[in-house]
């Protein structure tokens, strides 16, 4: 239903790149979210009403948080899609991160609100009736449910929506909760047992486990998680796809929420080569990540030595003793100055996050091994950190 309505309301559709598609999708979306989540609601709390099961109407209610997590939804989409101003250089678009915060948390809530409930119900139990109303009108949940998790994950993915993504998960969450219920009612029918408020329990539990899960995937790109391995691997594809740079290093990715990203790295370049063909090159790099990623690129240019037999000596010397302390640091940047009375060696070392090795214990390691290894050197090192995967 979603594709369809997509074809035939919202104009160039397949072009998701597009900050005017993106945000006709939320809307659609959000729009079909609401009015199925009322209609759950209103079947749900008439049935809960009529048999008195606290499950039901606490599915039913959850109902209407979601109803409101697509009012969250919709908003964040939209607000993320106002244009730069003075304040905002960068955009709004990480109203969409929070807007999904919002639905993460409101999931928590509901899960903490059904799980009392359903506690009260076990300590106090009243009678719930089982009837064939209340199995029919959860079947048909279920299945709108789910119908609402598969549209707003496959469209979530098509708009790199984080929002769209935290509904999603919600949908499949109240999708397994309203089973539980369903399967307790089944079992009280057929069985006698009040199982009305153990059922709860568990999907108070999932509901909440849910929530946490998507919260913090949400939060993520907030506090700046590194960009993915493929994108990491389009980017070195197309830098390097230029024959005048050697090799790329000190990649950082900063996220302003989904098609406003913009990338910083360093290109190495001969330090003999022509600085205007050089400088064309990282341009026409500049612009290519621009236009086929989507990204604003700004590209620092580093000279190295080109078959210099001394500098690629000394670079592996260094390159062998720094990997004798850990084997995942990298050199990059290698150039020596000599000088009248000494020479300077000039390097950057990547030391991983991870790595046991204190950052200035390494830069002093390194420092006194060059001096060791080659006299009257004075070495200029720098400890850097890995900003990608």
């Amino acid at each position: 239903m979603i594709q369809f309505l997509a074809a035939h309301l919202i104009p160039d559709h397949e072009n998701t790149t597009d900050e005017h598609v993106r945000r006709a999708y939320g809307t659609l979306c959000g729009a079909v979210g609401i009015i199925l989540n009322l209609l759950l609601f209103g079947g749900k709390y008439l049935s809960g009403m009529l048999t008195g099961s606290i499950a039901v109407m606490a599915d039913a209610f959850n109902n209407l948080g979601d109803a409101g997590s697509s009012i969250i939804t919709l908003l964040g989409i939209r607000m993320a899609a106002k244009k730069p101003d003075p304040h905002h250089p960068f955009g709004h678009g990480r109203l969409e991160y929070l807007s999904g915060m919002a639905v993460s948390i409101l999931i928590i809530i509901v899960g903490l609100e059904l799980g009392r409930d359903s506690l009260n119900q076990i300590l106090t139990p009243a009678p719930v009736e089982t009837g064939a109303l209340t199995i029919s009108i959860l079947l048909a949940s279920i299945a709108v449910k789910f119908y609402m998790y598969a549209y707003n994950r496959r469209i979530g993915q098509k708009i790199n929506s984080p929002g769209m993504t935290a509904t999603a998960t919600d949908s499949l969450s109240d999708t397994i909760s309203t089973f539980v219920v369903l399967l307790a009612t089944i079992v009280s029918r057929f069985s006698g047992a009040n199982l009305d408020g153990w059922g709860g329990i568990l999907v108070a539990t999932f509901i909440v486990y849910s929530g946490i899960k998507s919260t913090r995937e949400t939060l993520a790109p907030l506090l700046g998680s590194p960009p993915e391995e493929e994108f990491v691997r389009q980017i070195e594809e197309i830098v390097l796809r230029h024959d005048e740079i050697v090799n790329i290093h000190d990649l950082i990715v900063h996220d302003y929420g989904p098609g406003r990203r913009m990338i910083t790295l360093h290109a190495e370049v001969p330090g003999d080569g022509n600085i205007f063909a050089l400088h064309d090159a990282v341009d026409s790099a500049e612009m290519e990540l621009a236009e086929k990623l989507g990204c604003l690129a700004t590209i620092h240019m580093d000279p190295i030595s080109i078959n210099d037999e001394k500098c690629d000596a000394m670079r592996g010397a260094v390159e062998e003793f720094a990997a004798g302390i850990d084997e995942r640091i990298t050199i990059h940047d290698f150039r020596i100055v000599d000088g009248p009375t000494h020479t300077r060696v000039i390097f950057d070392a990547v030391l991983p996050f991870d790595s046991d090795i204190d950052a200035s214990k390494l830069q002093e390691q390194l420092e006194v091994f060059v001096r060791n290894m080659w006299t009257n050197t004075y070495p200029i090192i720098t400890i850097d950190r890995p900003y990608h995967q």
